[in-house]
C-alpha cells in the first residue's frame, strides 16, 4: 500500500486566511450538525420513554380512581350509621376509622380552599381605617406591621383562615369596637370550598409509631 504523501502548498497570507476561515467555517457546521442530532437523538429517547411510560401510568390511575370509589363506598354505611347513632349535624370534613386491635386506620376527607365573599372587602377596609388611625410612634408600627401581616393574602387573593383568627384575638387585646366590627366582617364572609376528596392509610410499626402507606404518585 502507498504511504500518504504530504503535499507542500504554497499560500499567500490571503489565501492562507481565507483558508482558515473555511477550515473554521467546516468546522462549527461539522460541530452543528452533530449537537442537532445529538438534540435529535434525546427529542427520540424522550418520545418513546412518554410513549412507553404513559399507557401504564392512564392505566394505574384508573385503578386509583376505581379503589378510592371502592374505599368510599364501603364506607359509606359506617358514615350513615354514625350520623344516626349520634344524630349530631356536623361540619366535620374528615372521619377516622380504625380497626378493633388500632393497629390500622383510614382517614376519609376533604381538602378546604379558603374563599370569602365580597362583603371581606369591607371588613378590610375598616381594619385598614383603623390601622390609619393609629399614632405613627415605633410601638404603633410594629402593631400595624403584625396585622397587615396577618392580613396578607395567598396566591387566589384569599385570606388564610388561620390568620384571621389570629386576626380576631388580636383585636379582642386592643378592644377597639371599629377594629372588631371590621373583623366580624371577615369572619362572616368566610366562605371555605371543599377541594378534592383524599383518603389515608396508616399503619403502627414495631416502635408503635404511624406510618403512612403511600397512595398516589407524589409520595414515596
Amino acid at each position: 500500500m502507498d504511504e500518504a504523501k504530504k503535499v507542500a502548498v504554497q499560500m499567500t497570507a490571503e489565501e492562507k486566511a481565507q483558508y482558515e476561515a473555511f477550515r473554521k467555517a467546516q468546522e462549527r457546521k461539522s460541530a452543528e450538525e452533530k449537537k442537532k442530532q445529538e438534540r435529535d437523538v434525546y427529542r427520540q429517547l424522550v418520545s418513546e420513554a412518554v410513549d412507553d411510560v404513559f399507557p401504564v401510568l392512564q392505566e394505574e390511575s384508573k385503578e386509583l380512581a376505581g379503589l378510592k370509589r371502592n374505599t368510599y363506598d364501603r364506607f359509606r354505611k359506617a358514615l350513615e350509621l354514625k350520623r344516626q347513632i349520634f344524630d349530631v349535624k356536623t361540619e366535620q370534613r374528615s372521619h377516622t376509622f380504625m380497626n378493633a386491635d388500632g393497629t390500622r386506620r383510614i382517614t376519609l376527607g376533604n381538602h378546604v380552599t379558603d374563599g370569602y365573599d365580597n362583603t371581606v372587602e369591607e371588613g378590610i377596609a375598616i381594619v385598614k381605617e383603623f390601622l390609619n388611625s393609629l399614632a405613627k410612634d415605633d410601638e404603633s408600627k410594629a402593631l400595624i406591621n403584625t396585622i397587615l401581616r396577618l392580613m396578607s393574602r395567598d396566591m387566589k387573593g384569599n385570606l388564610k383562615a388561620s390568620r384571621v383568627i389570629q386576626l380576631r384575638r388580636t383585636a379582642e387585646d386592643l378592644g377597639n369596637e371599629r377594629l372588631l366590627e371590621g373583623v366580624r366582617i371577615i369572619e362572616e364572609s368566610y366562605r371555605p370550598e371543599l377541594s378534592k376528596q383524599y383518603i389515608r392509610a396508616e399503619y403502627k410499626n414495631e416502635d408503635n409509631a404511624w406510618v403512612t402507606v403511600p397512595l398516589g404518585m407524589t409520595e414515596s
